[in-house]
């Protein structure tokens, strides 16, 4: 059996932690291992206790979560941030990718959800929530334009070269699918989704899976099935 997932949970509000605690602890897949009321805190926090996901509010006291994302990262470089959020307003999704952010949550997520999101982020994939990405998607496709949109990256031109297996790849890999996931679903071995994941990261330029999975973002290729 493998070894639970080490949380790390940063929120302001002590019934909002209990409630994470009592969701991710009622599956022996997880455990908490620090709850942290601010961003400083959580930071201390992370370089203690190694934490392997951080669960990190965007509304915080002192320094916001979006904010802290980059001291996190450098104090548990291991560690893969999901952000979790009452907003889910593009400009906040936004700022969440670039910080460097792994995943964007609603609030209101179903307890299997949080759970699936976590273990996502955790085996090196992303997640978002579905109304989240369906924003983020509208306005990368110019339905919703939010003055802070940045410019789609010059990798983006390049997704014309890709055959339309390895766009269905890259698609499966910004879910957060894993190779068996993507290979079940698209019916093809797994080592044939490792060798269309090698093509796209050489065409595209890009050498890690969140490096693909935030291009798949910003061009709008999550609504693709």
């Amino acid at each position: 059996m493998s070894e639970a997932i080490r949380v790390l949970l940063v929120d302001d509000h002590a019934v909002v932690r209990a409630g994470l605690r009592t969701v991710l602890e009622s599956d022996p897949g997880f455990r908490v291992v620090a709850e942290a009321p601010d961003t400083a805190e959580a930071v201390r926090l992370a370089g203690l206790e190694g934490p392997e996901v951080v669960l990190l509010d965007i509304t915080m006291p002192g320094v916001s979560g979006l904010d802290a994302v980059p001291r996190l990262r450098q104090a548990a470089p291991r560690a893969r941030i999901l952000m979790l959020s009452v907003h889910d307003e593009v400009e906040y999704v936004l700022q969440a990718v670039r910080a460097g952010a792994h995943g964007y949550l609603r609030k209101d997520t179903t307890p299997s959800d949080l759970r699936q999101a976590v273990r996502a982020v955790h085996r090196g994939g992303a997640f978002f929530s579905p109304d989240v990405a369906r924003h983020l998607t509208a306005a990368i496709r110019g339905e919703a334009r939010p003055p802070s949109t940045a410019p789609v990256p010059p990798a983006a031109g390049l997704l014309e070269t890709l055959t339309g297996r390895e766009r269905d790849v890259l698609v499966r890999i910004a879910r957060g699918l894993t190779n068996k996931e993507a290979a079940a679903e698209l019916a093809i071995s797994v080592r044939t989704v490792e060798t269309h994941r090698d093509s796209l990261m050489r065409k595209l330029g890009i050498r890690t899976v969140a490096g693909l999975t935030r291009l798949a973002l910003e061009v709008g290729l999550l609504n693709e099935s």
